[in-house]
């Protein structure tokens, strides 16, 4: 009796051992996956900021302690301002609007063409870029259009990758990021290219600095995810690229945002199945050490374009470098 006890015993240990052994790796999934959702937010001083989700099609505003104060339904929103008179204006994939901080819609733009830039100018009309037209447009308070300049001849279709992020410069020519032709162009009043930067990866934002070197976050073709900026004659003075920062992986690069002390923000767009992966912004010195990270995937998705809110400054004057 007592050795076919110990037999038993014996079997049942080894069918438990059995069962403990299939566990094993269904537990290690599930702990990494519950240590992902688990991880804080922040790390390192956080911002009051505004940014848009292109994968959800929202607009958020976050406080500095990473809490949803406010958001709006954007469609494929790609760009966003936080205006002096307290409105937020953004695109809406094929528009753009002027939304008040109580969701009355002000200012409306729509569009056949694929919209990814947008910018309120001084005089008050709206510069937008139209992709898949190739047109650089300044519209009037009412809807109409002061001023239009072509890229491309009339009727033709660029497609979705001609364009993404665009900026009217204070001397009046235009930036322009070719995401799909690799390069940052630089056109006159007159659609004239007097400039053009090479951009591997694919050009998303770009950004004119007071000094006049430029900042360019690029996307993630053959893996030539980073931003960098270039001098007046075309020479990489600064860059941060794909796996240059311990613990901290860059994905797709798409926002941009230099602040005053040098620090450079970037938005970490987690699409292409990245989702998860990585932080959705980094705020990084000029010596490449990461100050702050934020990553809400429960929240968020794909976060395409920042505008901290605790940074003072007039963004229709060209005192918001984003």
């Amino acid at each position: 009796m007592k050795a076919t006890q110990t037999l038993t015993e014996g079997t049942a240990t080894m069918r438990n051992l059995r069962c403990l052994s299939l566990a094993v790796p269904a537990l290690l999934l599930l702990g990494a996956l519950l240590s992902a959702q688990d991880v804080p937010l922040q790390q390192g001083t956080g911002h009051h900021f505004i940014c848009t989700d292109y994968t959800q099609g929202k607009v958020f505003i976050v406080s500095a302690e990473g809490k949803v104060e406010w958001e709006y339904p954007a469609p494929l929103c790609n760009d966003v301002w936080a205006l002096p008179n307290g409105n937020y204006l953004f695109n809406t994939g094929h528009g753009v609007k002027e939304v008040t901080p109580g969701k009355e819609v002000v200012f409306s733009y729509e569009s056949s063409s694929e919209i990814y830039a947008c910018q309120r100018l001084a005089n008050g009309n709206t510069f937008i870029g139209e992709c898949n037209a190739g047109r650089l447009l300044e519209i009037r308070p009412d809807g109409s259009i002061e001023r239009e300049i072509r890229l491309l001849p009339a009727g033709t279709d660029g497609g979705h990758a001609y364009m993404r992020n665009a900026r009217k410069l204070e001397n009046g020519n235009y930036l322009v990021a070719h995401y799909g032709l690799e390069a940052v162009r630089e056109y006159s009043p007159a659609g004239v290219l007097v400039r053009e930067i090479p951009a591997p990866g694919g050009p998303h934002s770009v950004v004119r600095l007071p000094d006049g070197n430029t900042l360019i976050a690029c996307a993630d073709k053959d893996q030539n995810q980073k931003v960098f900026e270039v001098d007046r004659e075309g020479n990489t003075v600064w860059q941060v690229s794909a796996n240059e920062l311990p613990g901290v992986k860059l994905k797709f690069m798409t926002g941009i945002q230099r602040l005053r002390n040098g620090n450079t923000v970037m938005t970490n767009w987690l699409g292409h199945d990245q989702f998860g992966t990585a932080p959705h912004i980094i705020e990084v010195t000029r010596d490449k050490n990461v100050v702050w990270t934020f990553a809400d995937h429960k929240t968020m998705r794909t976060i395409s374009s920042i505008q901290l809110l605790d940074v003072p400054g007039d963004a229709v004057r060209g005192e918001i470098l984003h």
